[in-house]
């Protein structure tokens, strides 16, 4: 039994193949013209029954963790330097950023020059969704590295047809907002709420990523204790102060940098400062 090469017949792609309902005649100019319409796609390329089967290429499972690990059409990776932006207040909002690497902080400037740090990025977290928008506007703040940083910079039209296309990245990106949208709900209580010293000691807790899977970096970014004055809205004397009690305390140390420890979760959530260290 012979086996017929029918890209002749039919505009198949070389990697395309195909299966017969029948026997192949003996050359191509035999060959019924009623019987393309029995032409079947399959999957798997053997041979059985008289069948010739091929393979046909199938699409491959979408992996969002391979689509942000990678540089592909309309997106690619950018390294960035201590203290270099990713963009900046007043931008065109015309990419999306994920942190693959580092650790990074947003800041608005105010018109009358004033900067405040609002947030800290880490390893997993997008930034510059604004650019999603439906009327693409200007950048909100400015995103600046910490440390050295890698991220994937992808371009808006990109992100929004693979948001469209692939529900495994639209589904990730949906929770990525919901859990920055709690955040802000949970930074105004606090706000509202809360003692500027358990104010100082959740976003301590947070910068070393406490609560999220997996360990805790322990290590905060280097940080001012201007910036986490603005942060809570009191002045550096009174973060002085308690920073220099958490350490006594033994909450927190400094070992080339500010190590937080877990003991730090009672000022949170006891919301007590015991007067002395506890005895070992």
């Amino acid at each position: 039994m012979n086996i017929l090469d029918l890209r002749t017949f039919l505009p198949l792609s070389p990697d395309t193949m195909i299966a017969l309902n029948f026997s192949p005649p003996r050359s191509t100019d035999d060959l019924p013209v009623q019987e393309i319409g029995k032409v079947e796609i399959h999957r798997r390329s053997r041979f059985e029954r008289g069948f010739l089967f091929m393979a046909d290429d199938h699409k491959t499972p979408f992996d969002p963790a391979a689509f942000l690990a990678n540089a592909g059409l309309g997106r690619r990776i950018v390294n960035l330097k201590p203290k270099e932006t990713f963009f900046s207040q007043g931008d065109q909002a015309d990419a999306v950023f994920y942190l693959q690497k580092g650790r990074a902080k947003l800041t608005v400037v105010s018109q009358s020059g004033k900067e405040g740090t609002i947030g800290f990025l880490a390893v997993g977290d997008f930034v510059g969704e604004e650019s999603l928008a439906s009327v693409p506007g200007l950048r909100l703040a400015t995103a600046v590295a910490v440390n050295k940083c890698t991220a994937l910079k992808i371009g808006r039209e990109e992100m929004i047809r693979v948001m469209h296309e692939e529900h495994a990245m639209s589904d990730l990106f949906l929770k990525f907002l919901l859990a920055r949208s709690m955040r802000a709900q949970a930074d105004l209580v606090d706000q509202l709420f809360n003692s500027s010293e358990k104010r100082l000691a959740r976003i301590l807790l947070l910068m070393a990523e406490f609560g999220k899977p997996g360990e805790a970096e322990t290590y905060i970014p280097p940080v001012t204790q201007e910036i986490l004055a603005e942060m809570i809205g009191t002045t550096r004397s009174r973060v002085s102060f308690f920073m220099n009690r958490f350490r006594k305390l033994g909450f927190i140390s400094y070992n080339g940098g500010i190590q937080v420890h877990k003991s730090l979760l009672n000022v949170v959530l006891l919301d007590q400062v015991p007067e002395r260290k506890p005895e070992a």
